[in-house]
């Protein structure tokens, strides 16, 4: 089973340079199924309806979230009928939408699941505890993926490390800087710290960089708007076998040619 899974869309650019690239990686690799973060989707934050179904219209088929699940107000009218929208399932019990949810793949069930950090994030239940209730009831699925939305390296590091040989991936999303330590644990778990994200490469975190300089300098209230100019696409593909167990993972990384820029 071969799987794409797309780092943190930003914005209408991110949208648009994911539709662009996707159709090219698609026919090349011919992913089975095909995963992005889209928490950032709608400008910069939080996911509309409109930028959803084009996602999906861009051959993306699930789309996990993170801290900015509920920025865009209009997700609470379609994430509890939309099962291709997977929030962090460690929102206490009465959120919103699901934490995770079961695909057919090739005939295979897949599970995937969303979680996130509690270092310098909102303080949610437990992911670690969290992910075990899930496995649990989902004992006789052998594919599970998991996005890890942290901030710390040590947090998703850990999870990967705890659930090695018992998921088949743990992606790490959020910080929008693709790392470079992607691997196959010693008992099959396919890993990477964080996949990067999709979208302007000039901004920062993709968001334009005035705003964002300016708020550090002075530590006044900025409103960030995303950034223009060159897009980058960031993601990482990776293979299962029929048990579940990752055969290998590698990121997928491509840029928009840069021209000088000023603020």
């Amino acid at each position: 089973m071969k799987v794409l899974f797309l780092g943190d869309i930003v914005g209408e650019p991110g949208r648009r340079y994911a539709a662009q690239t996707l159709s090219s990686i698609i026919d090349e690799l011919r992913p089975d199924l095909v995963i992005a973060n889209a928490e950032n989707a709608t400008k910069g934050r939080g996911l509309s309806l409109k930028s959803a179904e084009e996602l999906y219209d861009a051959g993306i088929e699930i789309v996990t979230m993170g801290n900015h699940t509920w920025d865009q107000r209009q997700i609470f009218d379609f994430i509890d009928d939309d099962a291709r929208i997977v929030r962090p399932a460690n929102y206490p019990a009465g959120t919103p939408g699901r934490g995770y949810t079961v695909c057919k793949v090739n005939g295979v069930d897949v599970l995937i699941v969303s979680l996130m950090g509690r270092t310098f994030l909102s303080q949610l239940d437990c992911p670690f505890a969290t992910l075990e209730r899930i496995l649990a009831d989902h004992a006789q699925i052998k594919h599970v993926i998991v996005d890890m939305h942290a901030e710390t390296t040590s947090e998703k590091l850990a999870l990967a490390w705890d659930f090695d040989g018992r998921v088949s991936a743990v992606i790490g999303t959020h910080t929008h800087v693709p790392t470079a330590d992607e691997d196959i644990l010693p008992n099959g778990t396919a890993y990477i710290t964080d996949v990067g994200m999709v979208g302007p490469r000039d901004g920062i975190l993709g968001m334009r960089r005035r705003e964002v300089i300016l708020r550090m300098r002075t530590h006044l209230p900025q409103r960030f708007e995303v950034a223009d100019g060159p897009r980058q696409f960031c993601a990482v593909w990776f293979e299962l076998n029929a048990e579940g167990k990752a055969l290998n993972i590698q990121p997928i990384r491509r840029c928009e040619p840069r021209q000088e820029q000023r603020f």
